[in-house]
């Protein structure tokens, strides 16, 4: 049907995949070739989400917002998120992932920039819901597209690389948003946080342009990939997958309703994201707390917690590897982050032993929610994986609506962050249980052959 899908039947004259230098070198060359876009489109993802946690801190007082009005618009934002993953993860299987992604980026592009001109809590909650509408997808597309490049025992380190992401945006992202909203307030009669939204923003639309340009949809797509290094790559993730095709989209989506370990998986990434987005809506908060008052010297401090949340992305993602383990490299780290992040609230406005836990809690939440995302496309199978993934992601991302939100209004009505985050701690153990118990070692595979559960 296609001439890209049409390569000659030489899987049998291929050398087998073990011979690991020659393996090795066609997933180096493709992880140059298609990382670094990926890792940049995540990060003016994460930037466009998380930027009102630095907005808020001029946004609130200039438009009269409560707490409760923030938390609640940066918790909408995930409602809509929740209801179009679906939708436009079975999309990208059929119209493929550079349409997909143009699709995503151009239009949250243009809707983060349009939050500059909020004025009225309706309209924050309206311009957050559109903003969730149109991202919606963007990630676990992501989270598929790197099933079609690599097999799961070299999952865990590329997901744990894009999802690298979250912490560089936040130590590139808090001294840029300073620095932007205090040296352009006033310009052109617009406040600083109004011009956040607008340099951000804008960026992403050019980004999902030059995606489409240079992003394939697939291996076999790949004009840098000669046919050789083609087939290697088809026979490596066949021989991963087992050599079973995948089934069709309604019974993909049919398959991941049914099966119960995609609620488990959910409410595992539920814990995830409300420690993840716990600490990036309020991170700027809890800083501005510490006494800390010049909009710019926040932004820098935030980039602190962020560098070690970058590190433990790294870390935490090879050490699952190394050790083929993924059940308390992801639990463990997340329960133990939680706790920490909670501890911050007993320590009042001491600086230094503040950031240090807030270095030691960004450390462990970010490794232990990246490597999570290398468990479902492994642990669902193939014919579910598509469909798995973004109901997973659509549910799970509920934590994204509730840990601001319950925060918001906690804060608001004790007028403290403590109790929030001792609730956000006991859901995160939850969480951390639930994977322990929940996932058996046996189902999640770390190479080819490698569990009884193997599809």
């Amino acid at each position: 049907m296609n001439r890209a899908h049409s390569l000659p039947p030489v899987v049998a004259l291929v050398e087998s995949p073990s011979d690991h230098i020659a393996e090795d070198a066609v997933f180096r060359k493709i992880s140059w070739r298609v990382m670094p876009l990926i890792l940049i489109a995540y990060v003016c993802a994460f930037l466009d989400r998380i930027n009102i946690g630095y907005a808020q801190l001029q946004m609130k007082q200039d438009l009269a917002f409560s707490d409760a009005v923030y938390g609640l618009g940066a918790g909408v934002f995930f409602l809509t998120y929740l209801l179009f993953e679906v939708p436009s993860n079975l999309l990208l299987e059929k119209i493929g992932a550079r349409l997909t992604f143009l699709r995503i980026m151009v239009l949250w592009g243009l809707t983060s920039a349009a939050t500059a001109f909020v004025t009225a809590p309706w309209q924050f909650y309206g311009i957050r819901l559109m903003l969730g509408l149109f991202e919606a997808g963007f990630f676990p597309g992501i989270i598929l597209y790197l099933t079609y490049w690599y097999p799961s025992q070299r999952r865990g380190r590329v997901t744990g690389l894009f999802l690298f992401g979250m912490p560089i945006t936040g130590v590139l992202g808090g001294p840029l948003s300073g620095t932007i909203m205090s040296r352009l307030e006033g310009l052109g009669g617009m406040h600083g946080w109004q011009w956040l939204f607008l340099v951000e923003g804008l960026p992403t639309v050019l980004l999902g342009i030059l995606l489409y340009c240079m992003l394939p949809d697939r291996p076999v797509r790949a004009p840098w990939l000669n046919d050789a290094e083609k087939v290697l790559v088809q026979s490596v993730l066949d021989a991963d997958h087992g050599g079973k095709t995948r089934a069709r989209h309604h019974g993909r989506l049919a398959a991941a309703l049914a099966d119960p370990k995609t609620y488990v998986l959910a409410f595992v990434y539920f814990c995830c994201a409300c420690a993840v987005y716990t600490l990036t809506f309020w991170l700027p908060t809890m800083i501005k707390g510490l006494g800390i008052a010049p909009i710019a010297t926040i932004g820098w401090y935030t980039a602190v917690p962020y560098i070690f949340g970058a590190l433990g992305v790294l870390l935490i993602s090879r050490s699952s590897d190394r050790f083929k383990e993924r059940r308390w490299h992801v639990g463990g780290t997340l329960a133990l982050g939680a706790i920490v992040l909670a501890s911050t609230s007993f320590l009042g406005a001491a600086v230094v032993p503040v950031m240090v836990l807030l270095c030691v809690a960004s450390f462990f939440i970010f490794g232990g929610g990246s490597l999570f995302w290398s468990i479902p496309p492994t642990y669902l199978g193939r014919d579910a994986a598509a469909a798995g993934i973004a109901v997973i992601s659509s549910l799970g991302i509920l934590g994204g609506f509730v840990s601001p939100t319950l925060i918001g209004w906690i804060k608001g009505a004790t007028g403290s962050i403590q109790m929030g985050l001792l609730a956000l701690t006991a859901v995160v153990i939850g969480g951390c249980l639930t994977i322990l118990l929940g996932l058996p070692k046996s189902a999640v595979r770390v190479g080819p052959g490698d569990g009884a559960n193997a599809h």
